[in-house]
């Protein structure tokens, strides 16, 4: 979805409005920069994220050195229309010290998105003996019979055994249901929706 460039307040920050770039599979914010309207023209013009850079004083696609472009996926203006979101997928690190991200957070805490686009990967392409495989080649009943297994195996741990313990049941309980969504034509964001519905 391109944005009109017209209807954006340019004049309240002097021609440049901040730019949130977020990853477009975890959402996890990498980096804030700034665009003028040359710059978001050639953004969606190209599909590929082209800053002002206020350093420089001209227009700097990301990237265009490191090849660690950010490609666009989505595009979004906030209710003043004074702030840009940019979903991208982001091909290697974002951040100039070959960090993910240039906000140096402890962990990305939406690895559980990730987790759901490696199991996605294994099914596009199959890894000959991994995990996922073998336990596709079975079919549905026994990666719906392992969720229970895991289940069963979380409830044993919080009342049984000690916390690390309950983490690993855990993780391998949310790991398998991100599996059965997977086999079932479903993924995490159709539950958030019907959790955000449920709320209301």
């Amino acid at each position: 979805m391109n944005i009109d460039i017209s209807t954006l307040d340019w004049d309240k920050t002097a021609g440049l409005l901040p730019v949130i770039i977020q990853d477009y599979k975890t959402l996890e914010v990498l980096m804030l920069g700034y665009m003028n309207a040359e710059a978001l023209e050639k953004t969606q013009a190209e599909g590929k994220v082209t800053f002002f850079s206020r350093s420089k004083n001209r227009l700097w696609t990301k990237g265009e050195t490191s090849n660690n472009f950010l490609f666009v996926k989505e595009l979004f203006v906030d209710c003043d229309n004074d702030t840009i979101l940019i979903k991208a997928d982001a091909v290697g690190p974002t951040c100039h010290t070959g960090s993910r991200s240039c906000f140096k957070t402890d962990f990305n805490q939406n690895f559980i998105f990730e987790l759901e686009n490696i199991i996605n990967d294994r099914y596009e392409n199959p890894v000959e003996g991994s995990y996922i495989n073998k336990m596709r080649s079975k079919g549905l009943n026994k990666i719906a019979q392992k969720v229970g297994e895991e289940g069963v195996e979380t409830v044993i741990a919080a009342l049984a055994e000690t916390e690390e313990e309950l983490i690993g049941e855990a993780s391998d309980l949310v790991f398998h249901l991100l599996f059965l969504l997977k086999e079932k034509g479903l993924s995490i964001q159709d539950i958030a929706k019907n959790l955000e519905k449920r709320h209301k």
